[in-house]
């Protein structure tokens, strides 16, 4: 296990775990509410770089700060150019349990595989979480300019599958088919880029049987010449069914930290009488009636979970790459097992660095179908667009663990109408002016601006994908377009346009590495709305009338009345907006959640 990579480390740091918190990052921090964080934002401090706290504390200028203004004598500086960045990426490593320094084995390409969807029904808000977190490390890495070969396997051959079908009537291939396609279905609505390989386990027996071949089989060298002792391996067989010994590997638990001891018989591994040790695990399982199976050197059979990811892994990217990553409820025993299997294959098999994201709970209980808190990414969708739920989602740190509720998605929701309403009117008016035309300089209090913001940027996602401090980030940079929008001052400023011009193209930059930016900001603040009035259980049409029957009131005086309109549609998370050209609406919170962060 390459003893070399283990070795880099760099000091650990807790995480902020609210998502659009604007506090000032620090060495140690509270956990403040996520929700309030989002609704109380009456602190206007911005978030300095998490990762500076790792520089050294002397006074001289940090590494990573802003670099300094250009100005010239009339206070405009030239608008800014894409830079290389300059910040260097550190990840948590579950095999060493630190942060460390990312160098990726090949210069300039990285391999990264993770493990995919067992494919018997909707994916769920776990697995969004999951390939979300995953989705933005390969987005940035293609940001810093890397060569990256994602892989992402299906699980198409299980015994989940098989009891599905059975139950439905169905071939388990046919359904386990379906099941990737919807699955990809869920993945583009949350705008995670397809891998460049998706592998499934039914095109890939071959690579599967000659990887069990090579842990049945321990070679010794003599006089040069390798020889092969049969069943003296890592693994042994018993009537068809071939199973690992972990006895025979004694790094077995260096990933989870858990002694073989510990593993106890029924406890995440199958009991059979037939193993030497309850911990071994199964590389092939000989065939049953009404189960697909296919030929192999023991018998008719299929897999077990384990040997597949190794097997796919190795032929796509090699024994040695640098990422594997997954859910923590993969540490052990999948990925456990995985590391096991693969080193007794390959000698020289290694990961670089093993990178685990945080469980999902729901109202503050574990998901689980048992406590019917289970919900499928459809089933959000249903109410919530899914830009919000990846907004949600990356709103936590990855490995910390996230509560899910409608309070915190109706908070991400009310942020992501806010993020897009504020683009889509600087893009309006950037619309009425050619780009031809604009300086190319901006005031260098916006230089000053954009420049922080791009360094806090990097930064923090730099500093083990600290998304929920680029969210906060983002803050200063909107503001100041509302600024220059809608503000009698701003409109008043000199360069206004080639300013909101420079900070929008920032900003969708940033968005593009998180994986928020859409296609059209009209298109999906009009879909926050659809969805807002599903929420209330309202249309369009009615809302419209409760405008007018308010104007009605206003109009007569009866200003109880009209607040009374503005409160009960306030509290089913629709907000009356006042203006010179009369009332519009739009999406907010609704009063109950509101209560809810207050009372928290």
């Amino acid at each position: 296990m390459g003893a070399a990579s283990l070795k880099r480390c760099c000091l650990l740091l807790p995480s902020p775990s609210s998502p659009f918190s604007t506090a000032r990052t620090r060495a140690r921090l509270p956990s403040p509410s996520l929700v309030s964080s989002l609704l109380l934002q009456s602190r206007k401090t911005r978030p300095s770089s998490f990762a500076r706290v790792l520089c050294s504390s002397s006074s001289s200028p940090s590494p990573h700060s802003p670099p300094p203004s250009t100005a010239d004598a009339a206070g405009t500086a030239p608008i800014p150019g894409r830079s290389k960045p300059s910040a260097d990426l550190y990840l948590y490593n579950t095999m060493t349990k630190q942060k460390e320094l990312f160098r990726a084995r090949v210069p300039g390409k990285v391999g990264m595989y993770v493990c995919g969807v067992t494919a018997y029904d909707l994916s769920h808000i776990g697995h969004a979480r999951v390939y979300v977190t995953f989705d933005v490390l390969y987005r940035y890495l293609q940001y810093l300019k890397y060569e990256v070969c994602y892989v992402r396997n299906f699980t198409d051959v299980d015994d989940k599958i098989i009891i599905r079908a059975n139950e439905l009537g169905e071939d388990p291939l046919t359904l386990s088919s379906r099941y990737c396609d919807e699955f990809l279905t869920d993945m583009a609505s949350l705008r995670c880029l397809p891998p460049t390989v998706q592998p499934r386990v039914s095109d890939h027996m071959n690579q599967i049987i000659d990887m069990i071949n090579k842990t049945l089989i321990s070679g010794l060298m003599f006089d040069g010449v390798l020889i092969l002792i049969i069943d003296n391996g890592c693994a042994y067989r018993i009537d068809g069914d071939v199973y690992f010994s972990v006895d025979k590997f004694p790094a077995y638990g260096r990933l989870s930290g858990r002694k073989l001891e510990d593993n106890r018989a029924g406890e995440r591994v199958a009991v059979d009488s037939r193993k030497k040790n309850p911990a071994d695990f199964a590389l092939w399982k000989s065939a049953k009636a009404g189960e697909p199976y296919w030929e192999s050197p023991w018998g008719p059979g299929r897999p077990g979970w384990h040997i597949e990811c190794s097997a796919m892994s190795a032929a796509y990217l090699g024994h040695s790459f640098d990422i594997h990553g997954g859910g923590m409820d993969l540490v052990f025993p999948h990925h456990e097992n995985e590391i096991a299997q693969s080193c007794a294959a390959c000698s020289n098999s290694n990961i670089s660095y093993w990178i685990h994201n945080g469980f999902v709970t729901v109202d503050e209980e574990k998901m689980s179908k048992s406590l019917k808190n289970f919900f499928t990414i459809r089933e959000v969708m249903e109410l919530y667009h899914p830009l919000a739920l990846r907004l949600f989602l990356i709103g936590t740190h990855y490995r910390s663990p996230i509560n899910y509720s409608r309070v915190h998605l109706d908070a991400a929701s009310d942020r992501l109408f806010y993020i897009y309403q504020t683009l889509c009117d600087c893009e309006e008016i950037l619309s009425q002016h050619d780009a031809i035309n604009l300086k190319d300089s901006i005031p260098a209090d916006i230089l000053n601006c954009i420049q922080k913001f791009l360094a806090d940027f990097e930064n923090s996602i730099s500093d083990d994908l600290h998304t929920p401090v680029v969210l906060a980030g983002l803050s200063e940079p909107l503001k100041t377009i509302n600024d220059l929008l809608h503000t009698r001052k701003g409109k008043k400023r000199n360069l206004r346009i080639e300013s909101t011009f420079a900070l929008e193209k920032e900003i969708r930059n940033v968005l593009n590495v998180l994986g928020l930016m859409p296609s059209s900001y009209h298109q999906v603040l009009q879909q926050l709305r659809e969805k807002a009035l599903r929420r209330a259980g309202l249309t369009e049409e009615e809302v419209l009338q409760k405008i007018e029957e308010r104007s009605l009131a206003r109009q007569t005086k009866q200003y109880e009345r009209s607040d009374e309109i503005r409160k009960q549609l306030s509290a089913v998370g629709i907000a009356l907006m006042d203006g010179p050209d009369g009332t519009s609406w739009r999406p907010s919170v609704p009063l109950a959640s509101q209560e809810h962060v207050a009372s928290t």
